[in-house]
């Protein structure tokens, strides 16, 4: 792919997501019902390359999925994304389990190939050629330094560091341009500064004493939203915009993309999400 805008690197996994009904999981063998459950592409870094493309930007993806059924359904749901540096390997593909309420949701991850996915396998030409390159999901990918994507990676420089499961928060975030954590991550790793985009949910999003509300929806599921955030934020700093024009409309694509279930199927065009704004 010529003239890339934006690379991305890091988690594609599959996703489950389960909405409705009695979502607290009791064990003693008794079994509950819940109202849908949707098999969707999941991974931070495949929902933010899904909406970046949907936007209109010219993207690639490197990551690793297993080379079995999950990994080529997820690969195929990446439409209109250059996929040819997403290696398949061995281990099963990645899977997340989601038990989506409007507002919230909690997360079970298999990671799978996620494991074994690591700087060496993101391709020179690609990182020379991005215009952005955004890495997602660190703390789900042990062996990705991602120290070494800033360093060699030409273009602005992004990373949203996702929930870390172990807690321990140890992160190289300092070398990349924009950190785009939500409130609970920008805390555990003490992040703050000009590049540090907050991701405020329902109630926009913060960028030192810049502050954006969020266009007010009725959400249906709320998983990627944050992700179709940094899809929109990202393809206006491309454009040009400045700050709270790409804050805003960071804030209209997280808001639209909750009008589904899953982290991709409500994602916006840019027209969509412009008039959003209006």
């Amino acid at each position: 792919m010529s003239e890339l805008d934006l690379l991305v690197v890091g988690d594609v996994n599959a996703d489950l997501v389960l909405r409705g009904g009695d979502l607290v999981p009791a064990f003693g063998q008794r079994e509950q019902l819940v109202e849908s459950a949707s098999l969707v592409l999941g991974g931070s870094g495949a929902i933010v390359a899904a909406g970046a493309a949907r936007l209109g930007l010219r993207v690639a993806m490197a990551g690793c999925v297993g080379d079995d059924v999950l990994g080529r359904a997820m690969l195929d749901a990446l439409d209109g994304v250059d996929v040819s540096a997403v290696r398949q390997v061995a281990e099963p593909t990645g899977v997340t389990v989601a038990l989506a309420q409007p507002g919230d949701r909690a997360i079970l991850t298999a990671p799978g190939a996620l494991d074994v996915f690591s700087a060496d396998d993101v391709p020179d030409e690609l990182l020379a050629s991005a215009r952005w390159v955004h890495v997602a999901s660190p703390f789900l990918q042990p062996a990705l330094d991602v120290a070494a994507i800033a360093e060699r990676a030409a273009g602005t420089t992004s990373l949203d560091p996702g929930w870390d499961p172990h807690e321990r928060w140890e992160l190289a975030w300092e070398g990349f341009d924009v950190l785009l954590p939500n409130e609970q991550e920008a805390e555990h790793l003490a992040a703050s500064g000009p590049g540090v985009v907050v991701k405020l949910g329902a109630e926009g999003a913060q960028c030192g004493d810049l502050r954006v509300a969020a266009p007010r929806v009725d959400p249906v599921d709320a998983t990627g939203a944050g992700d179709s955030f940094d899809a929109g934020f990202i393809t206006a700093r491309l454009a040009g915009e400045d700050l709270a024009a790409s804050l805003a409309l960071g804030c209209a694509c997280g808001a639209l993309s909750t009008r589904a279930a899953g982290g991709t199927a409500g994602q916006p065009t840019l027209a969509e999400a412009r008039s959003f704004l209006a």
